[in-house]
């Protein structure tokens, strides 16, 4: 049985990366800001949680007590568009800075915190993976896409590091429905238009993207590190 923390795990994508590993008999733990929320999923899943922001620095320190003493995966899925919670000001540089440091601090920085304060209690053999995004790839969407690029690139530098005790890989998924991604705001047509960039005519679900969590998460994976997984029904080509 590993133990296995997965940021973000109240709802959408990280609620169903738990629910595989739980489903597998790996003990869980989930996090969060929002303690209703996590306490709900914790129940339905069997699971531990905590409850912290992940890009505060204080936050996650205080957090370290209500973590696994040792971790064998670790999922950074923590994040999200945060420009969709903003009203925008025109020509206001100040609030132009707020936005991406929002979306740089909620999707690069949390993942950041949360593995470095983990890392002494990574085991051997043990498996970082974090939830990237289609917008990375010059798909659009601002400091949302930078942040997940930007992740990208600490994921092959946090590899490198790594070495052979565990690996580090980004998945990377398209359009997921069945998510609080986008706040309510997509339109039919919004999911029209993005299933018709995909090669196979469908959007992702959640399972989609916690399948191929847990085959990086299993020993046929040891050998992938560094790698970023394309989980977008062919919408963004990976080569």
């Amino acid at each position: 049985m590993r133990e296995v923390v997965v940021t973000g795990g109240g709802t959408g994508i990280g609620f169903a990366i738990a629910a595989a590993f739980a489903g597998q008999g790996d003990k869980v733990t989930i996090t969060g800001r929002r303690e209703q929320v996590l306490r709900e999923a914790a129940d339905k899943l069997g699971a531990s949680y905590a409850v912290f922001d992940a890009a505060s620095p204080v936050a996650v320190q205080e957090a370290l007590a209500h973590l696994p003493a040792t971790v064998d995966v670790l999922v950074n899925n923590a994040g999200g568009n945060t420009n969709l919670d903003r009203q925008k000001i025109e020509n206001d540089l100040m609030d132009l800075a707020e936005a991406w440091w929002a979306n740089l601090n909620a999707n690069l920085m949390s993942a950041v915190l949360v593995t470095t304060a983990l890392l002494p209690r990574l085991s051997k053999g043990g498996r970082i993976v974090s939830i990237g995004s289609i917008a990375a790839r010059g798909t659009g969407s601002g400091s949302y896409g930078a942040a997940k690029a930007a992740m990208e690139s600490w994921t092959a530098d946090l590899a490198a590091e790594l070495g052979s005790k565990a690996t580090a890989n980004v998945v990377a998924p398209g359009l997921v429905v069945d998510t609080e991604f986008f706040r309510g705001r997509l339109t039919p047509e919004g999911v029209r238009h993005r299933v018709e960039s995909t090669r196979n005519g469908r959007a992702g679900t959640p399972d989609d993207i916690a399948e191929t969590v847990v085959f990086l998460a299993s020993p046929g994976a040891g050998h992938l590190t560094g790698q970023v997984l394309h989980v977008n029904g062919g919408a963004y080509l990976g080569r």
